[in-house]
């Protein structure tokens, strides 16, 4: 029922239907029952659980709103107006001092997300920046960044969008410092830099599945290949180089789409999609859970690990006119606003088993003293349809079929909000702040998971 906002006894989501309410029963009009009725309304209004805003519901606050953003001041200033809001929940405003490197000031620039270099002729899509709803979000400082990860290491692991967000982050830091390259293995898919002025490392960890796969057949039924995943068994690939690591950044998703044979116990369980005899076709949600729930359990598992752990949300792509093998493409050059479209269908599940998966993992953290932390990226995202490649990754001529690329994003462009995500994040942690205050600014998953 749109509009409304149910008690976790009275809604569950799942595969995207709403349970509808369960069988009144009579009331005795008696004074004392009416009395009880009155008071359990009131105590109703008053522990109503909160309702994500970004599936169309109402969010409910008890703070004020936040002064202004010309009386920001100090940096106090800014940690005291963060926690009166959630960061991740708001809308994209003009920002004419954007952006803060160019495809030419930048070298780190993938080249299928090199949109200026390629001829993409408008430049709006580089002017705005996140504006939550009840509070400023400091635009992203590069100096800031690096003392406070003075000493330290942090760690992508995912697919090509981590790696996306990796590339964003050496551009902003750039301004201050660009890192050396320390690779221990020529495979651009395993990259480290180290910026020697901060004794500061990043890496990038290629694990599209996060857990243990290989190619079964490099065409498969969709010309994407085929591949089986290990949903039970973890990629050592990623899992035994993890634990010097200050900081980790998981992300997965747009692979996943792709055919798939799931392995559970060395056994074929389903697949998706594989056209198989006698395999049971499975939703896609399936290994998307199971995936996460064997990293998670992986990370928990490391007797040397005492990073934090920060799960970075599905960014929904933006195909428009047919599907991406299919003519599909994304030529808008504007953002959305939030009421012009919303998080549904594949996309909708796929963020709820994320926060839901999330959530377990992070219980168990909780056990070994570990921190997991939430980098919502989906709602700001959904809302950027402008910031994709399209076919400004690559030149017009080149003798290649390439695809209009609608699920990564163009650099400079929206990706760069991750990295403002990112520093007000670490901001809190260094912060001799306590966990319910952290709780508190970020709306963790305790927040979010009472849409269930």
């Amino acid at each position: 029922m749109p509009g409304l906002c149910f008690s976790p006894s009275q809604m569950k989501l799942h595969a995207m239907e709403f349970i509808p309410f369960g069988k009144t029963h009579t009331l005795q009009k008696t004074p004392i029952i009416l009395f009880l009725l009155g008071t359990f309304a009131l105590l109703l209004l008053t522990i109503i659980p909160l309702c994500y805003p970004l599936l169309g519901y109402p969010l409910y606050q008890n703070f004020s709103k936040s002064p202004p953003s010309s009386s920001l001041g100090s940096k106090d200033d800014h940690v005291l107006l963060a926690t009166k809001c959630d960061i991740f929940s708001g809308e994209w405003v003009p920002n004419p001092e954007a952006p803060y490197y160019t495809n030419t000031t930048c070298w780190a620039i993938h080249e299928h997300q090199n949109c200026m270099k390629y001829g993409r002729s408008d430049t709006e899509f580089m002017k705005w920046r996140w504006k939550p709803d009840e509070c400023e979000l400091p635009v992203f400082d590069p100096a800031e960044f690096l003392e406070i990860v003075r000493g330290k290491s942090m760690a992508f692991v995912g697919d090509s969008v981590g790696r996306n967000q990796m590339q964003a982050l050496i551009c902003l830091l750039s301004r201050v410092e660009y890192p050396i390259d320390v690779s221990y293995t020529p495979d651009e898919q395993f990259k480290r830099w180290r910026y020697p002025s901060y004794n500061f490392t990043m890496a990038t960890f290629w694990s599209p599945y996060l857990v243990k796969e290989e190619e079964a057949d490099a065409n498969g039924p969709t010309h994407t290949g085929l591949f089986n995943l290990y949903l039970d068994q973890f990629n050592e690939e990623w899992t035994t180089q993890i634990e010097e690591f200050n900081y980790l950044i998981i992300n997965a998703g747009h692979w996943f789409f792709r055919p798939c044979v799931y392995y559970e116990n060395h056994q074929i369980v389903g697949c998706r999609y594989c056209l198989r005899d006698n395999v049971t076709d499975l939703p896609m949600s399936y290994g998307y859970r199971k995936a996460f729930r064997t990293a998670f359990r992986a990370i928990n598992s490391l007797e040397n690990f005492k990073g934090i752990t920060f799960l970075r949300t599905f960014a929904p792509s933006h195909y428009e006119n047919g599907e991406w093998d299919q003519g599909g493409d994304c030529l808008r050059t504007r953002p959305f606003r939030t009421n012009e479209t919303k998080l549904e269908g594949i996309n909708l599940e796929l963020y709820v088993t994320q926060l839901e998966e999330f959530k377990i993992a992070e219980m168990e953290g909780k056990k070994r003293g570990l921190k997991f932390r939430l980098l919502d990226t989906t709602q700001a995202m959904l809302l950027r349809p402008d910031g994709h490649p399209s076919r400004y990754g690559h030149w017009p001529h080149e003798n290649v079929t390439l695809h209009n690329d609608c699920v990564h994003w163009c650099l400079p462009g929206p990706i760069d909000t991750w990295s403002d995500f990112l520093l007000e994040m670490l901001k809190m942690e260094g912060g001799g702040h306590d966990e319910s205050s952290y709780q508190e600014k970020f709306h963790s998953s305790d927040w979010k998971m009472k849409l269930r």
